[in-house]
């Protein structure tokens, strides 16, 4: 693939993994398009603009996904001569408009505040995708759309689906939005004849781009505990994490769509370790660090995935104890307002 020819779209280019894709596009030689809500935005625009390769390369485009119309929407001019389409503006929704929290919705509130607006927005962009002819789409999703009931000892991307009504009963409206989503996109791009994948993160570490994006899980709480405070929990949690470099997920996104084969869904993840082992690395990290409180009780086993799709990619990860140093290292040498090209 000749990249210097190529024009690809980031919908949602300041969004944590947005942001990542904009600068593995341009660091690969792309025409990239981002869109976020205001393309002059000054805590936003000026950090990606100042990425390597954006003064030639880059275009930043206002746009909604909420606004899209049947015949012409905000993301057409966005995507025009595009040749795919990276829709990363899919953030998690844990409140409704008024401020209600998700978890406190009925199931006919949650789907109108907390759902629907995601697969609505996710379907407007691939609707002006469809408008524009453009053939390839990636999503950014989450693992949360992969957690059967009863759980699996080791879940792949393929047999393993979250089940929305159950997620709804258990007031997990945020993640029922993302089963709900893949679901329609994956329906979306058969009726459409696009090629889709789908990568499924979930904690992302390593430097930012965007000042805003430190003051989000992780960074916040690791950079508390290099400053001595207390970090995310009063006692180590019986549960495990999943964790990927930005660098590397960022990376399997291009890879999905640079490999003609790649369609359907991908785990976004290097592993899922306990927290009592998250911690443990971190100790060895930070040795004067605030610990919570120990684990009481035998600790349950982390996720298991099958990772032979991931690795189908040809995606080289670090590992997470490479990954949590690298980006503790990277903390440390950081003021409240990095710069976009560390």
């Amino acid at each position: 693939m000749n990249t210097s020819e190529k024009v690809i779209c980031v919908a949602g280019a300041s969004g944590l993994a947005g942001s990542h894709i904009v600068k593995a596009g341009l660091d690969r030689g792309y025409t990239v398009r981002g869109t976020l809500r205001d393309r002059d935005a000054p805590d936003k625009a000026p950090f990606l603009n100042a990425l390597t390769g954006a003064a030639g390369r880059l275009s930043l485009f206002s746009a909604d996904m909420a606004n899209e119309g049947a015949n012409e929407g905000d993301f057409d001019e966005a995507l025009m001569g595009s040749d795919c389409v990276f829709i990363a503006c899919l953030i998690p929704t844990y409140f409704g408009p008024s401020g209600k929290p998700a978890r406190e919705m009925d199931d006919a509130q949650g789907y109108a505040e907390i759902i629907m607006p995601t697969v609505d927005g996710c379907l407007n962009i691939m609707r002006a995708a469809a408008r524009q002819g453009v053939p390839n789409v990636v999503i950014c999703s989450s693992t949360s759309s992969t957690n059967p009931l009863p759980a699996v000892a080791v879940k792949n991307e393929v047999d393993h689906w979250s089940d929305e009504r159950q997620q709804c009963q258990a007031k997990k409206h945020t993640s029922a939005a993302k089963t709900v989503m893949e679901k329609a996109a994956i329906k979306f791009a058969q009726d459409n004849g696009m090629r889709l994948s789908i990568i499924l993160p979930t904690g992302m570490f390593g430097p930012v781009i965007l000042p805003a994006q430190m003051n989000n899980n992780p960074h916040l709480w690791l950079r508390a505990l290099i400053n001595g405070e207390k970090g995310r929990h009063k006692q180590i949690p019986n549960d495990s994490s999943s964790m990927i470099h930005l660098h590397d997920l960022a990376a399997l996104f291009l890879a999905a769509y640079e490999n003609p084969a790649a369609s359907g869904r991908y785990f976004g993840v290097f592993d899922s370790w306990h927290w009592q082992e998250i911690y443990e690395e971190l100790h060895k990290i930070l040795p004067a660090m605030q610990m919570p409180a120990p684990l009481t009780e035998p600790p349950v086993p982390p996720t298991g995935f099958d990772f032979t799709r991931r690795d189908s990619l040809g995606v080289a990860l670090r590992d997470i104890p490479t990954l949590l140093r690298e980006t503790v290292e990277w903390l440390k040498t950081q003021p409240s307002h990095p710069h976009p090209s560390d």
